[in-house]
């Protein structure tokens, strides 16, 4: 793969998985964001874009068999990998997240308010999320399966209740933003997941918690926004 200023960063992790944690590191956003050339990520992140892209071509000169696998994936099994792997991990997660936030607010929230903006920002990202999961889950994704179905001659083309599927995928991209700049807001708050001297052990565990969600969201909203979107629009076209 061949790596230039006016690469697309999520093309780039798209065929290699393993320049996400680069990117993330250079504070540069590949899965909400990643519709920008390096070079325009570079600028704005005020990084150095020759070498980035250095360390790049040496992420992608070893193989990542995930993301092969991921990319051969039919939409149907890629909608379905999703739910199976990440929105699972979002259902998993929520409640062990909220009892471990409640725990640090009512010990450590006297000396460190910001857990209490913490918790209120991932109770709302959590309800949000499910519902957001819900409709993928009920609507966009079978439809997407009908699609695919259609595509290859063993249906008729489905009837859409919202027009074409660039509209409820402009309404799903516009959400995962929101969940983003949310955990932007989170991860700032506790100045990148960092405990404090005093923390205690369900205090490091809950933040580390919280970096692994965000974490998983990233990759979640990476496979949504730049494989399985995008090939559900050129697959209606």
């Amino acid at each position: 793969m061949n790596i230039s200023p006016d690469s697309f960063v999520k093309e780039i992790v798209r065929l290699n998985f393993k320049t996400a944690p680069l990117f993330q590191a250079n504070n540069i956003d590949y899965c909400c964001g990643g519709d920008k050339a390096i070079s325009v990520a570079c600028r704005e992140a005020g990084i150095n874009q020759e070498q980035l892209i250095k360390q790049l071509e040496t992420l992608v000169s070893q193989k990542d068999p995930d993301s092969e696998y991921i990319n051969n994936l039919a939409l149907g099994e890629l909608s379905d990998y999703i739910i199976k792997r990440h929105h699972a991990y979002v259902h998993e997660n929520i409640p062990v997240l909220k009892r471990n936030l409640e725990k640090i607010c009512q010990v450590h929230g006297e000396h460190h308010p910001e857990l209490f903006k913490i918790k209120e920002l991932f109770i709302s990202s959590a309800g949000d999320l499910t519902m957001h999961m819900q409709k993928e889950e009920l609507m966009l994704f079978p439809f997407i399966k009908r699609l695919e179905s259609a595509k290859k001659g063993n249906s008729t083309l489905p009837k859409s209740p919202f027009g074409s599927v660039s509209n409820p995928i402009g309404m799903m991209m516009a959400e995962h933003q929101t969940e983003g700049n949310r955990f932007d807001e989170i991860s700032k708050l506790s100045n990148n997941y960092q405990v404090p001297e005093d923390a205690c052990t369900t205090y490091e565990v809950t933040f580390k918690q919280l970096k692994d969600f965000e974490d998983d969201l990233h990759r979640h909203i990476h496979l949504e926004n730049n494989v399985l979107f995008p090939k559900a629009i050129e697959l209606e076209s």
